[in-house]
């Protein structure tokens, strides 16, 4: 198999540390792994995508962003945090 050296930021070298499903995967196996999508996604590809894959997300994390939105307020003062 033919090598290539490559130079990437350390910002890019640590995402594909993290991408590594286990300590035996190669980067070369994340990169393959990889989508390079040339048009956005749309909610047809989206629902595609969650048929073929299953949900996202668990339903106790959804459960979580409905009780967050629900108690969501605007805040008193839009110039600060508090």
């Amino acid at each position: 198999m033919a090598t290539k050296t490559i130079s990437v930021h350390l910002a890019a070298y640590e995402r594909l540390k993290r991408a590594k499903r286990d300590s035996s995967e190669s980067f070369s196996d994340v990169i393959m792994r990889a989508r390079w999508d040339t048009e956005p996604v749309t909610a047809a590809g989206l629902l595609r995508l969650v048929r073929e894959r299953g949900p996202l997300y668990r339903p106790e994390e959804l459960a979580g962003v409905e009780i967050l939105k629900r108690d969501d307020r605007p805040p008193r003062d839009k110039w600060t945090a508090g």
